[in-house]
């Protein structure tokens, strides 16, 4: 059997339409097959890249939830903080202000140990006191109430802390109110 009649021979067993040369002619029908498999093809394709958006843009929003979370919990606790220091600044001048034989008393020791927790509790939440007596005066973080002439401490410096400062990471909670050396 010739190369030609074999051709023929397998054509005729799967059905296919031969030529008058011989060769196998496309069935039409395995031509629309083809045009709906490649249809299919695209529309999944289209499905395939609209869900990687989608997954995207779902990551996205997940983390800028996440971020907006973390915000609130940090202004939360400014807040928070922002409500202590003014009690904070009350137990800190009753405590300057102790009479002598009252120092060792049961009762102010127990009174310095409420202090203290609120000095703990404002480190545990990563506030810093800003007490600059001797840095150089900076308007971002110190808040000038008056000026006095000293021949101690360097023009522009801090010579006293009215009210201490506080500021959690880069942010400056309260400003410190400081008198300032001319």
């Amino acid at each position: 059997m010739s190369q030609e009649e074999t051709t023929q021979f397998a054509a005729e067993e799967n059905g296919m339409p031969q030529s008058n040369e011989g060769t196998p002619v496309p069935d039409i029908n395995l031509a629309e097959e083809l045009a709906k498999a490649r249809k299919e093809a695209k529309e999944a394709n289209e499905y395939k890249e609209g869900w990687l958006r989608e997954r995207a843009d779902f990551n996205n929003y997940k983390k800028r939830v996440e971020g907006q979370m973390k915000d609130l919990r940090d202004n939360a606790i400014v807040d928070a903080m922002l409500n202590l220091l003014p009690i904070i600044d009350d137990f800190e001048r009753a405590m300057a202000n102790v009479p002598p034989e009252m120092k060792d008393h049961p009762w102010m020791n127990g009174v310095g140990g409420i202090h203290r927790k609120f000095q703990k509790t404002l480190e545990e939440k990563g506030v810093i006191v800003l007490d600059p007596v001797g840095e150089e005066f900076d308007p971002t973080r110190h808040e000038a109430v008056s000026t006095e002439p000293s021949s101690e401490i360097e023009s522009g410096h801090v010579i006293a802390t009215l009210q201490k400062g506080y500021m959690r990471g880069d942010r400056i909670l309260r400003p410190a109110l400081v008198k300032i050396a001319t």
